[in-house]
């Protein structure tokens, strides 16, 4: 029970915040480096440089990335009439 005293409530919350939102990261940093490395429309030195900016500027690299780059001019499905 002394353990428990030590750590109360609202740490227990603010840790699994803090969890939670480290795994969200990573599951974005491993799409954002997935669709940099499955593009076909931009160069190799392109997809290096999103990968130096991704792996130095973790946070703010995978926010611009998934703000900057356009759809692949394939993947957008077109919607038919009827």
């Amino acid at each position: 029970m002394l353990l428990a005293s030590n750590y109360p409530f609202l740490d227990i919350m603010w840790t699994m915040f803090i969890f939670f939102a480290w795994v969200i990261w990573i599951w974005l940093l491993i799409l954002v480096l997935a669709d940099n490395f499955g593009r076909r429309d931009q160069s190799g030195w392109a997809k290096a440089g999103w990968t130096l900016f991704v792996i130095f500027l973790p946070l703010l690299g995978v926010l611009v990335y998934m703000i900057a780059r356009p759809p692949e001019e394939g993947a957008l499905i077109s919607r038919g009439a009827g």
